[in-house]
């Protein structure tokens, strides 16, 4: 499990192609500190398994699933990505529980700049938008963040300087892919109250 706060902003190094997945070699030195061959690190979201850790590099294979479902597609040598590590059990939730399942992709669509901080409009697939709503939580490539609007078809995030000075959404520029994973207490409810509905109704 992931909270959704960025630990560092890596780079990928190298990415090779293996037919029906991607092999990708990741330089990350604070998420490498005691990494071990099987362990979990979220790569803009996603969690990957360590194949392979050398110095302050990783390495993690990408079913083709993966590759359809999130924007590790189109990651090439030299992309940047936000790095996260499970959290500990016993540490704070500083942001909401992020399970690395990526939902689906959206796209940048606008950036306004502030003074001191900055909207960012994200469009949202027909089939999440009933998860996402106003002050709740999202995960956009992996960074917790709280939905300032909901739209139909879009929602809103308001991100901080830091936030812009040390992941990936101070870069992405409109027409950008993002990955996204909504709240899965919502889906949990959603399912509870479906099911207890289909029972009532027999």
């Amino acid at each position: 499990m992931f909270t959704g706060i960025v630990e560092e902003l890596g780079e990928v190094t190298a990415v090779e192609d293996l037919g029906d997945s991607s092999r990708f070699r990741l330089r990350g030195p604070v998420v490498t500190q005691g990494a071990r061959h099987g362990d979990s690190i979220a790569v803009n979201g996603v969690c990957l398994t360590v194949v392979d850790h050398e110095g302050d590099e990783f390495t993690a294979d990408v079913m083709a699933e993966t590759l359809k479902r999130s924007s590790l597609g189109a990651l090439t040598t030299g992309s940047r990505v936000n790095l996260e590590r499970p959290t500990a059990v016993g540490a704070r939730l500083g942001g909401h529980i992020v399970q690395g399942h990526v939902d689906g992709t959206g796209r940048i669509l606008a950036r306004t700049p502030s003074e001191n901080w900055e909207i960012v409009k994200v469009s949202l697939p027909a089939d999440l938008t009933r998860y996402v709503v106003e002050k709740g939580s999202i995960t956009v490539d992996g960074i917790s963040l709280t939905v300032v609007e909901a739209g139909p078809d879009h929602f809103t995030v308001s991100l901080i300087p830091t936030t812009l000075a040390l992941t990936t959404l101070g870069h992405k520029q409109p027409g950008d892919p993002v990955n996204l994973e909504v709240d899965v207490i919502a889906k949990y409810v959603e399912r509870l109250l479906g099911d207890r509905a289909r029972e009532a109704g027999k």
